[in-house]
C-alpha cells in the first residue's frame, strides 16, 4: 500500500512534536499529529487527530496517508517506572507495538523512531552507537526493547527506518513536567523562587541539545541514510555548572536542596555524535548559554 505524501507525528503534541511541526508546515509540508490528549494545541495549518496509536481506524487511515513518519509517543520517564517495570510495558511498549503492527501494513513510508541518547548506555563518557547498552531504569530498557522491535521491521524492510538517539533536549515550549527537563526546570525556580531539589553532589554530567537542533537532525534523517544515530551537543555539562549558569542567565538566586542521589539517574552520560555528522551532515548549533538564555526569554 503506498501513501501520499504527508508527514505523520506520532505523539506529536508533545515538546518536541510541536516544535518539529512547525518546522515542517514552514518547510511547507502537509503534517499530521496524532496525540491521546483531548484539544490538542498544534501549531497553524497542522492537522490534529485525538485518539491512540493502537487503534486501527486512526492509524490506519493515517498511515495510508502519509509517506513520511515520526514516532515520538513516550509516556514515561525514567522516574516515572523507577520501580513498576509493568507500568512501563504497558503505558510505552504495547501501544508501540501495536503501531509497529499496523506499519507492516505500509513498508514503503519512510520511519523515523525518536528514542533516548540519555537512558540507554548507563555511565559512559563518550558513547558511540556500538556503545554496550546498559540501561539503569525500567524506561531505558523499555527503550532498548523499542528500539529493538522496531529494529527487526527495518530489517524487513532496509532503507526505510532511522533511529535517533536524542540527548537531554531543551527549549522554548517545553512545559514544566515534575522530575524531568532539569533546564526548564532550574528555570522555572529562578523565575517564582521556590526551592529546588538537587540529588547528589551536584556533579552529575548530561549532553545538554536544545530543541532546534533536535528538530534539524529530524529533517536530516528524512533525507539522510538509514541507520541509528546519536543526536546531542557531544559535550557534557555538571548540574552544578548548569545551576551556576541559569543564576547567570537569570540574574535569580536558585535555593537548592541536597537530596540523595536517586538509584534510576546515571553519573555521567555525553553521546559521541561524529556518526551524524559524517552521515547525515548534522552537527549541534547552539550553544548551552545561547540555549538557556532564550528559553529563559521565551519565559518572560
Amino acid at each position: 500500500m503506498k501513501s501520499t505524501g504527508a508527514i505523520l507525528l506520532v505523539g506529536g503534541a508533545g515538546f518536541i512534536g510541536r516544535s518539529l511541526a512547525a518546522r515542517l508546515v514552514a518547510h511547507g509540508r502537509e503534517v499530521h499529529v496524532l496525540s491521546r490528549m483531548p484539544d490538542v494545541s498544534v501549531p497553524e495549518g497542522v492537522h490534529a487527530h485525538q485518539g491512540d496509536q493502537g487503534d486501527p481506524d486512526i492509524v490506519v487511515p493515517l498511515l495510508a496517508r502519509c509517506s513520511d513518519i515520526f514516532h515520538l509517543a513516550t509516556a514515561t520517564t525514567p522516574a516515572d517506572t523507577v520501580w513498576q517495570p509493568v507500568m512501563e510495558a504497558e503505558s510505552s511498549l504495547l501501544p508501540a507495538l501495536r503501531f509497529l503492527e499496523y506499519a507492516q501494513q505500509f513498508p514503503e513510508n519512510r520511519y523515523v523512531y525518536v528514542s533516548t541518547g540519555g537512558a540507554l548506555y548507563g555511565d559512559a563518557e563518550l558513547a558511540a552507537e556500538q556503545t554496550p547498552l546498559a540501561p539503569i531504569s525500567y524506561h531505558g530498557a523499555g527503550k532498548i526493547a523499542l528500539e529493538s522491535f522496531f529494529g527487526v521491521f527495518g530489517q524487513r524492510y532496509p532503507g526505510r527506518l532511522t533511529i535517533l538517539r536524542p540527548s537531554n533536549v531543551y527549549g522554548p515550549g517545553q512545559g514544566l513536567r515534575p522530575g524531568f527537563g532539569a533546564v526548564r526546570t532550574l528555570l522555572e525556580r529562578a523565575m517564582d523562587g521556590d526551592s529546588i531539589a538537587v540529588y547528589g553532589d551536584g556533579g552529575a554530567v548530561r549532553d545538554y541539545l536544545y530543541i532546534d537542533d533536535l528538530v534539524s537532525a529530524c529533517l536530516c534523517a528524512l533525507s539522510g541514510p538509514a541507520g541509528t544515530y546519536n543526536i546531542g551537543a557531544g559535550r557534557g555539562t555538571s548540574l552544578n555548572t548548569l545551576l551556576a549558569l541559569v543564576e547567570r542567565v537569570s540574574g535569580r538566586h536558585l535555593k537548592i536542596e541536597r537530596q540523595s542521589p536517586r538509584s534510576s539517574d546515571v553519573k555521567r552520560i555525553v553521546l559521541d555524535v561524529d556518526r551524524a555528522r559524517k552521515l547525515l551532515g548534522w552537527r549541534a548549533e547552539v550553544d548551552l548559554e545561547t540555549g538557556v538564555l532564550r528559553t529563559w526569554n521565551s519565559l518572560q
